[in-house]
């Protein structure tokens, strides 16, 4: 049997003793009785402090991990046991002065075993529970931060829209970046987990990112990254609903892999115990992009503006398309086969006022003053595409940040 394992660390006087069996009786019968999946607890080890005076006892409780991983439930149930253990036993033998440093150094240490304390949220981390995305906010990032992505931006902001103020979502937010490289992809993903957790250091913890080339590059492998690749959501969504999963370089997916978390993405109240539906799931692929190209080169021989182009079309296009190409990520796959990615939001080739754009905010950022000249010269540089026309830029914005260091 897999067992979850779980520290605490209870405070003590020289007064202080605690059996094996009593320890148990308390945890199990006490705060625990009414919850099935802590029915068999046991006490691994209870130890005094290492400096040999009984200022702490260390306590490694061992959990059936049938389902899951700790829940936050669990947590508080095991944070309030010890707490009643612990207060009524000390206070006793204190003098009220240091009953009262007591209390208080109590009263934060429990703030900080709380797993959404304010205390805890504001020193330390915590799970985005309350939903706090401002979509102003992310609104205003995305129309000041990326050019020529109309369609895209729309897309997000109506998705997350709909997830963030569903109380409770039948199933987690899943959608499907396509488009060239340097065309806004990771880029956007990037904002939207910015403004999701605003990325403190600790909170980056909830943002999972696998880089296909990095994590899955044996094909011999697949089966264990499947595994592995399951384990990691299961647990990860178990201690925090609401997390955000980026799957890049989608195009270089081993065939058949993405679909082991299939299960996570269906219309599900819970799956063991764990409810997925608030989590979200960001695949960026760069298969897609030479018929979305392909598609705003025609309304712009058609004398069409690429605003005009209908979402639904696209999507629909997007969808077939990926399915039957073999280096997508999604060849054959089960998650468009049973319809659970919700969005296929198509990034459209930048044209020379797009890239225009990319130089002149890279300029800013790297903190120089707008040269015209100069965005201008890098722009004309990057557009290649068609040969012809030369109409869009092939990378995108990849290169505007060397090039622009490289020129200055």
């Amino acid at each position: 049997m897999k067992l979850s394992l779980t520290h605490v660390v209870i405070p003590c006087s020289q007064h202080f003793q605690f059996s094996r069996s009593s320890v148990i009786s308390l945890l199990t019968h006490q705060h625990f009785q009414l919850t099935g999946s802590l029915a068999s607890i046991v006490l691994n080890s209870l130890r005094p402090h290492s400096s040999g005076s009984c200022s702490e006892i260390s306590v490694l409780l061992s959990f059936p991990a049938e389902r899951g991983w700790l829940s936050v439930h669990t947590m508080k149930l095991l944070n309030a046991a010890v707490f009643s253990i612990l207060v009524p036993t000390l206070t006793p033998l204190l003098d009220p002065f240091s009953t009262s440093i007591f209390m208080g150094g109590a009263a934060v240490a429990w703030q900080l075993l709380s797993p959404h304390s304010w205390l805890k949220c504001s020193l330390l981390e915590c799970c985005n529970m309350k939903d706090t995305l401002n979509l102003s906010a992310i609104k205003m990032d995305l129309e000041r931060k990326v050019f020529g992505q109309h369609l895209a931006i729309q897309t997000v902001l109506r998705a997350l829209s709909a997830n963030m103020y569903s109380e409770r979502p039948r199933k987690p937010l899943v959608m499907s970046f396509h488009g060239w490289t340097g065309t806004g992809k990771s880029f956007v993903s990037s904002i939207i987990a910015e403004n999701l957790y605003q990325l403190k250091i600790p909170r980056r913890r909830f943002v999972h990112h696998f880089s296909t080339v990095l994590h899955f590059p044996h094909l011999s492998r697949v089966d264990l990254y499947k595994e592995q690749l399951q384990n990691w959501i299961r647990g990860n969504v178990s201690a925090c609903p609401r997390s955000l999963f980026i799957f890049s370089e989608m195009d270089q997916m081993p065939h058949g892999l993405i679909d082991c978390i299939m299960p996570f993405l269906g219309y599900h109240e819970e799956i063991d115990g764990v409810y997925y539906g608030k989590a979200i799931f960001l695949f960026l692929n760069n298969a897609g992009g030479d018929k979305i190209t392909e598609i705003a080169f025609d309304y712009w021989r058609r004398l069409k503006r690429r605003e005009d182009i209908p979402m639904k079309k696209l999507q629909s296009v997007l969808s077939e398309e990926i399915f039957r190409m073999r280096k997508s990520g999604f060849f054959q796959s089960q998650l468009i086969q049973k319809n659970l990615i919700d969005y296929f939001v198509p990034f459209l080739p930048l044209e020379y006022k797009h890239v225009k754009e990319c130089v002149r905010e890279e300029l800013r950022v790297q903190g120089h003053s707008e040269d015209e000249d100069l965005i201008t010269e890098i722009a004309l540089e990057m557009i290649d595409y068609p040969s012809e026309e030369r109409l869009y830029s092939s990378k995108g914005c990849k290169t505007v940040a060397s090039r622009v260091t490289l020129i200055i």
